[in-house]
């Protein structure tokens, strides 16, 4: 099983493809709660070069209360990560699975609701 959903944008650079999933993300009811700009992290760090990468914590307030609702120490299991990175030609956006991260769990009301996040992740990486 994939444990990430994805799709490249073509022609798109990262700042602009990150401006479109966050619109998406927006309009499936996420907000971006963490930001983490991998390549300057690594070069602070540890002095390594590579190509733009930043990952963005998305939660949707409703249904991570949902979830929360019915598994109280599934919050060690969020936000959803949203990752963009600069490949040949363009922006790579993957979202995480949210099915397959839920199934270290043995609930399923839980499975159910990852499954609504995993849809509105994957219409929300569509429409980026």
């Amino acid at each position: 099983m994939a444990y990430t959903y994805d799709r490249i944008l073509n022609g798109t650079d990262i700042d602009d493809a990150e401006m479109r999933i966050r619109a998406a993300l927006a309009d499936m009811g996420f907000g971006v709660l963490t930001e983490i700009d991998v390549k300057a992290t690594m070069k602070k760090k540890i002095d390594v070069e590579m190509a733009p990468y930043r990952i963005l914590g998305a939660c949707n307030p409703g249904m991570a209360n949902k979830a929360i609702g019915i598994e109280p120490r599934v919050g060690a299991m969020l936000p959803c990560n949203v990752i963009l990175r600069q490949v040949d030609g363009g922006t790579e956006i993957s979202a995480i699975d949210p099915v397959a991260s839920m199934l270290a769990i043995d609930n399923q009301q839980l499975h159910e609701v990852a499954g609504e996040v995993r849809d509105l992740l994957r219409k929300a990486v569509d429409d980026a």
